[in-house]
């Protein structure tokens, strides 16, 4: 073990405790207890064979808490004043301490997490918490900047807490987890988010806090033995003359001391019981000491709470990988799974996740994390996670299974950056060596948050169009595979900028002229590809029909709640809806291969001629070219010019069999479109469904409008947001 470099009188010493110390494992620091021999214990004015713990920061230790100050020793130096049990510092360096020991044992080892404390050690140790106020503020070393200037400013204070957790832990952690988070549904702005709406909050005064009180940090001895006999100022004796002591203060804090409530709320893992017993010992010790401490704490201590289950998602997360890097084993997989979804369960309401994964989706992200570690995608795979090829794509020449097995180990290792998270895919970008471009491992979502059915293969319309050899901008499928486990997968050439640390561009404020014309010549393109072999009855007639007969089965089949706010808005039943759809006949024209799904999001920027290239074709199939046009118009912001010019080009350039009769035929599929997004974005309010989405959410920011022109579509009178409604959009909301 590498000793950090004590003072050189100390060097000695230090490396005995090492050597031949009792040594007591922490999150932060090894700690060895052991006796001072006379040199040291002259050297440090302490009597000899007295009991100390040499503490000696952990090396690699991840950034997973927030810190206030590097020095705990000024920190112990202050606490005394007041509690005097507490650990004193005889000798400071970087990177270790010697203290003074504390005589006991951890309440852990008497009182395991989740059994409860006895109410003469909760009143004990709610105690030693109100004490704190008492601590002198200019005792303490110097505040942060980002803290509040004013000393009861508790909305400032918790607001500089979202926003140190997020620089401290989040952005420190982001390069080698946030690959993870991402494919874990953790946005990347969530914590400041919460720091922005953070509520106004009762002003306390505040306090010095401890801020990681649990089980392990506090010691139990012998009253008559303790440092200060069963009267001292560390409270009254517990349950058969037992003593308390608080430790490790290394997360020590300055602020509203509801805070320090919370924290130790959580962390001591209480069962859910003893809530109430042990916040009503903390109001009635602070009411002996600060008062004014307690204002608030009803309306108050659950955003405290909330705060510190958001934010432990990270750390939770993290040492959870962590621990597969130590020693993979599917027992240590399995746990290191079950203590991510508790942390994603506890973190899903106060940091808004619009859906929390499953535990096998959780497994399979840590497994392909822990994989792509330095030398975990040489160790033998467990059989539960090998790949099978699906034969209906065979092994490509330009794609060997060589390579497809390097792209699913450098998957777990991308950064966030290169994570895109989406309604029915995780998609990853990956660099593997050997192969001439870049690619997309694209991984089938356990559940598909779309309403609208796939009628088409995506690898088979890929194939088709690569085979075709028509000027489509189009991915290329290089395999396709399933784990052991079930998960699907497929790995498609990238498409984005060749620098894949960029991020790709959409246009998502519209199309530019150029773009709107290599857009519309793609759509003329598709019509020269093969679709027989895609969907052998394609080309029978009353596309529209089917259309309409798909979105009145769509209805039918929403959630009973969604189906609800439906009527609530005056938005018709699925009979009713197909009734009044059906009046509406359009020509038949031609039928062609449809990408189903042009919004801006399935569309990549490029530099050449071509300018976008289409990606993501779930809903490809086959029918009325005019409707892809139409779709695409309508989940994409155009200017009427860039419409007119789209419309233009389409008619001219396409074959008079495709776009007979078009100029009285597209309102009634921009009529459908419309109805569509009425009901499906009111399911994904009323789910929470997919708002991860960056096409969702602006869709669902605006419905109002939608309904509106939903229900003029069909002739009906224009229905009112509910209550409901309107709630869960604040909620969405920024």
């Amino acid at each position: 073990m590498v000793v950090p470099s004590p003072p050189e009188p100390l060097r000695d010493f230090v490396r005995l405790a090492v050597d031949q110390g009792t040594p007591v494992q922490g999150h932060h620091h090894r700690n060895h207890v052991t006796l001072l021999p006379p040199r040291t214990a002259a050297l440090l004015g302490r009597a000899p064979g007295e009991t100390v713990t040499v503490r000696l920061r952990r090396a690699g230790v991840l950034p997973v808490v927030i810190r206030t100050w590097p020095d705990e020793a000024a920190v112990l130096k202050a606490v005394r004043e007041v509690l005097p049990g507490v650990p004193e510092c005889l000798a400071r360096w970087d990177g270790g301490t010697v203290q003074t020991h504390v005589e006991g044992v951890a309440l852990g080892e008497r009182c395991p997490d989740g059994k409860p404390v006895d109410r003469v050690l909760v009143e004990a140790l709610a105690a030693q918490l109100a004490r704190l106020a008492l601590v002198r503020r200019a005792a303490l070393p110097p505040l942060p900047a980002c803290r509040p200037r004013g000393h009861t400013d508790s909305q400032g204070f918790l607001r500089a807490l979202a926003h140190c957790a997020d620089v401290q832990i989040r952005q420190a952690n982001w390069p080698g987890f946030g690959g993870l988070f991402t494919a874990l549904g953790l946005p990347e702005d969530a914590l400041r988010r919460l720091g922005e709406r953070t509520p106004s909050l009762t002003r306390r005064p505040f306090s010095l806090l401890h801020t990681d009180l649990h089980r392990a940090n506090v010691i139990v001895s012998d009253g008559p033995d303790g440092p200060d006999g069963p009267d001292g100022p560390d409270g009254p004796d517990g349950p058969d003359g037992l003593r308390l002591s608080c430790v490790d203060w290394e997360l020590a804090s300055y602020g509203d001391p509801l805070h320090d409530l919370a924290t130790h709320l959580v962390r001591m893992r209480y069962p859910a019981g003893q809530w109430p017993e042990v916040i009503e010992a903390w109001a009635a010790a602070v009411r002996a000491v600060r008062p004014a401490a307690g204002h608030g704490l009803d309306r108050d201590l659950p955003h405290y709470v909330a705060f510190e289950r958001a934010q432990s998602v990270y750390p939770d997360t993290i040492r959870a990988a962590r621990s597969l890097e130590e020693s993979f084993t599917e027992e240590r997989l399995a746990a290191a799974t079950e203590t991510v979804a508790r942390a994603l369960d506890a973190a899903a309401e106060p940091l808004r996740l619009t859906r929390v994964p499953g535990g096998g989706e959780i497994e399979r992200a840590l497994f392909r994390w822990w994989a792509s570690r330095d030398g975990g995608g040489r160790r033998p795979l467990a059989p539960a996670h090998r790949w099978r090829r699906d034969r209906r794509v065979p092994e490509r020449a330009d794609f060997p299974d060589a390579c497809v097995e390097q792209a699913l180990r450098e998957e777990g290792a991308a950064p966030a950056h290169r994570v895109f998270k989406g309604t029915g895919h995780l998609n990853t970008v990956v660099r593997v060596p050997g192969a001439g471009t870049p690619v997309v491992v694209r991984r089938k979502l356990p559940v598909d948050r779309r309403r609208e059915r796939s009628f088409l293969s995506e690898h088979s319309v890929l194939r088709a169009i690569e085979q075709a050899s028509v000027r489509v901008a189009a991915p290329r499928v290089l395999a396709l595979g399933e784990s052991g486990s079930g998960d699907r997968f497929a790995i498609h050439t990238y498409v984005g900028p060749d620098d894949i640390d960029r991020t790709p561009r959409h246009p998502v404020h519209g199309l530019l002229p150029h773009e709107a014309d290599g857009l519309v010549d793609q759509l003329r393109a598709l019509t020269r590809v093969p679709y027989r072999q895609l969907d052998p009855v394609a080309g029978q007639s009353g596309f529209h029909g089917r259309l309409v007969e798909q979105l009145a089965s769509l209805v039918a089949e929403l959630p009973a709640e969604s189906r609800r706010h439906a009527r609530l808005l005056g938005l018709p039943d699925a009979d009713r809806l197909r009734h009044i759809l059906s009046r509406q006949t359009v020509t038949e024209r031609s039928p062609s291969l449809l990408h189903g799904d042009l919004n801006p999001w399935n569309l990549v920027r490029r530099d050449d001629d071509l300018a976008l290239t289409v990606i993501d074709w779930e809903l490809a199939v086959v029918g009325d070219p005019l409707y892809d046009l139409v779709r695409h118009l309508h989940l994409t912001p155009a200017r009427p010019e860039i419409r007119a010019r789209m419309f233009r080009r389409w008619e001219r350039s396409l074959p008079p069999g495709h776009t007979r009769g078009w100029r009285q035929d597209w309102k009634a599929y921009r009529r459908l479109e419309a109805v569509r997004s009425a009901y499906i974005d009111l399911d994904r309010i009323v789910t929470g469904e997919g708002l991860d989405a960056p096409n969702v959410r602006r869709a669902v920011d605006s419905y109002a409008v939608t309904l509106a022109v939903a229900t003029g579509a069909l002739g009906l009178p224009a229905g009112r947001l509910s209550t409901g409604v309107r709630r869960r959009l604040r909620t969405l909301a920024p």
